[in-house]
């Protein structure tokens, strides 16, 4: 029995939507394909009975996304938009250099970086993901299918955000795809705090997304350009050409909205959030929206970080310099990179870590000695790490190795409900109405997987799934 293939697509002028979705009836499996037009998309297969129902459901889903205004189309003729990337004029800095430790060049322009006790990753716009232990050592690389927007960590899990709108959990041996962002969205930030996705995009938008990335709201917020979003247990905290909005995390109500200067950073510790800004500073706002303090900068500020606690505020700027503050907003010192404007930046055990307009990932000895060394002139050589001969291929996410073995993890099975693949665990001593976060390019219907380990969301009421994944035969 031959193929029978529909191909939609729904693509507006205005730079909105552009997303395809694709039906094929096979005998009896119908499969979808959907996602960005010019990306592979996501796949799923379902079977039935017979070759009639399997038709029967195809017309349904084609109706559906008609009358939404999809219409037919030629694979290929439309070509993928353009992703957003944030455009700046690097200038060189006028102040004197950083005590830079060592740099590493990624290979292009980065805004991905994670700092922890054991590493330092960096994620640049080819995808391409390298991590280095704090004394420079490249210990491994990988590269995901699209441009890195952010790394960003939830507990024990990693995840970076990419142009392809795939979030992707970095915590096994494979990226996984842990959640499939809607393919109209333009992501500019992601953060994510006990598995709830906080989105903003390029429109000004603002989602929360549960673990199964359905949304559990979704908004257009009060400005355009929304280059930031913080989560904690409470809000979600959103930056824009407005200022700063806060969220409601379960509902999306509007808590409250300050005005500042339109915002393309954010940063937040327990009790306050921090906006840098296009009007040259870094604004200090409490939790509930009353702005506290302001750090005057020379030039649009790109980047911020602070010390525990915020008893020192870092900033980057648009010229190649980075800024230290005291808490009070005293300016300490001005120095330059050396290495392009900070997009993204952490600080750690007196060290700051920048990544660049130029791609490097940058660590500055930000402790007081250094510093007042460096005021005078006096500064390290630089150590420049050596990249890896050649660059990895694009990860097989959706490849997954079979095992016969249980006994070495966690067992959890793929079952569907309410039209929809979900992930229950088998093993004694869990939930079993509980779902699992869990990849979503490797879910087919009844199969068994080994998972390394599974732990409860600090929210409650799902589980997470931890490390390697093994399909059981």
């Amino acid at each position: 029995m031959s193929q029978e293939t529909t191909y939609l697509e729904l693509s507006e002028v205005d730079g909105g939507a552009h997303k395809f979705y694709e039906v094929v009836v096979d005998d009896t499996a119908m499969t979808v394909r959907y996602g960005r037009i010019g990306d592979q998309g996501q796949v799923k297969t379902t079977s039935f009975a017979d070759n009639a129902r399997a038709r029967a459901a195809a017309a349904k889903k084609i109706g559906e996304k008609v009358r939404k205004g999809y219409a037919p189309a030629v694979r290929g003729v439309r070509q993928k938009r353009a992703v957003s990337r944030r455009q700046i004029v690097s200038t060189r800095s006028t102040a004197r250099t950083a005590p830079v430790l060592w740099r590493y060049h990624s290979g292009a322009p980065a805004f991905g970086i994670f700092i922890d006790g054991r590493t330092c990753m960096v994620g640049n716009e080819h995808g391409v993901i390298t991590t280095l232990d704090h004394d420079a050592r490249a210990l491994n690389q990988i590269r995901l299918p699209d441009g890195v927007k952010c790394i960003v960590a939830d507990d024990a899990w990693i995840y970076a955000g990419c142009d392809d709108g795939n979030v992707y959990d970095l915590s096994g041996k494979v990226p996984r795809v842990a959640y499939a962002i809607a393919p109209d969205i333009d992501i500019y930030w992601l953060d994510i705090h006990d598995g709830v996705l906080g989105v903003s995009d390029r429109e000004g938008g603002i989602a929360a997304i549960d673990h199964e990335d359905e949304f559990l709201w979704r908004r257009p917020g009060r400005g355009r350009s929304a280059w930031m979003v913080r989560c904690d247990t409470d809000a979600l905290y959103h930056g824009h050409s407005q200022g700063v909005t806060g969220y409601d995390w379960r509902t999306g109500r509007e808590l409250w909205h300050t005005r500042t200067g339109a915002v393309l950073f954010g940063w937040q510790e327990r009790n306050t959030v921090f906006a840098g800004t296009g009007t040259r500073e870094v604004v200090r706002l409490r939790k509930d929206g009353r702005a506290e303090r302001t750090y005057r900068c020379d030039a649009a500020v790109f980047s911020c970080a602070t010390a525990e606690g915020g008893r020192y505020v870092f900033a980057g700027d648009s010229a190649s310099s980075i800024y230290c503050f005291d808490e009070a907003g005293n300016r300490l010192w001005k120095l330059g990179t050396g290495c392009g404007s900070a997009y993204s930046m952490q600080y750690h055990e007196e060290r700051l870590y920048v990544v660049t307009t130029s791609g490097h990932l940058a660590c500055i000895d930000a402790s007081e000695p250094a510093i007042r060394a460096a005021q005078s002139g006096d500064v390290p050589e630089v150590v420049d790490v050596k990249a890896p001969a050649r660059l990895p291929e694009t990860a097989a996410w959706t490849s997954v190795e079979v095992t016969t073995d249980d006994r070495a993890g966690v067992v959890v099975q793929c079952v569907e409900q309410g039209g929809r693949l979900r992930i229950h665990v088998l093993s004694d001593g869990y939930h079993r109405d509980w779902s699992v976060q869990f990849p979503k390019g490797i879910r087919e219907p009844g199969a068994r997987y080994l998972v390394t380990e599974v732990r409860e969301s600090g929210r409650g009421g799902f589980y997470r799934a931890y490390g390697d994944i093994h399909r059981l035969r």
